[in-house]
């Protein structure tokens, strides 16, 4: 009986100092990584290579531009981090392959296993004064070519290339732009779209420390085209801002998802 209670009492011993040291290792502050891998068909995304959408129609991309804001990190219990919103909006470009890698510093330590994000500009953001939107916000500097001076908005998803279906008097370009947040002197479509991801096995561990866990995103290009609804570049081969915009916003909300996080 003795040697049991001693036994057992190692044990107790042992599992609290594990226990304590695991508490131990969950504090503080770190840092993530959140990489934007665009894709098509299957593999990376190559402009000026040859897809077929899914009406049949073959096409090449030349630009794929997109905002990503209001970034928000989840854990396994449910607490929940918003990164601060004057950190919290990024221009990924396609043919920029550093503005597709995010680092997110003073994240709170812990086990992060979905995150969510919008793709576009929040209304608030979109009104404020010109002088508090700096970097990728600045229309006349970063967010040059993805601003509406006309509609006074940002150009959420900026998708251009050429079609042997689209007009040839236009060189068989197509263009779909879409934006638009509500309005602001009057109400106009709100194409902001949030998307919620959840990590499909490892937890992203944020510890005080140590290296930043890296979200490693796919973004599917050719989604715009299909999902939920069949986009037809010969029917519709330009979108600026008009009522079909709608279609497209509904569709790239599946363009997302978390192939698998890497742990350092």
């Amino acid at each position: 009986m003795q040697i049991k209670s001693l036994l057992f009492a190692a044990f107790c011993v042992l599992t609290i100092a594990a226990c304590k040291k695991d508490n131990d290792e969950i504090k503080g502050f770190g840092s993530i990584e959140i990489e934007f891998d665009n894709q098509a068909a299957g593999s990376a995304l190559v402009f000026g290579k040859d897809y077929t959408n899914a009406a049949g129609e073959s096409l090449q991309f030349t630009t794929f531009d997109y905002y990503i804001s209001n970034i928000v990190l989840v854990t396994a219990d449910g607490a929940r981090f918003v990164v601060p919103q004057e950190k919290s909006y990024f221009l990924c470009k396609h043919d920029d392959a550093d503005t597709r890698e995010i680092k997110i510093d003073d994240v709170p330590a812990g086990d992060y296993t979905s995150i969510e994000f919008m793709v576009g500009i929040d209304s608030a953001k979109s009104v404020s004064p010109i002088g508090e939107r700096t970097g990728v916000l600045d229309p006349a500097a970063g967010a040059n070519g993805h601003y509406w001076s006309w509609n006074s908005g940002y150009i959420f998803v900026k998708m251009e290339g050429t079609s042997p279906v689209a007009p040839p008097d236009f060189g068989n370009i197509f263009q779909y732009h879409v934006g638009l947040f509500g309005g602001f002197d009057s109400p106009t479509l709100n194409n902001l779209k949030t998307i919620k991801l959840t990590v499909p096995d490892e937890a992203a561990e944020v510890r005080e420390g140590k290296g930043a866990p890296h979200f490693h995103l796919f973004v599917d290009a050719m989604a715009i085209f299909s999902s939920p609804t069949n986009v037809s570049i010969a029917a519709t081969p330009f979108s600026h801002g008009d009522a079909f915009s709608a279609t497209l916003s509904a569709n790239y909300v599946d363009m997302f998802m978390i192939d698998h996080v890497h742990n350092p």
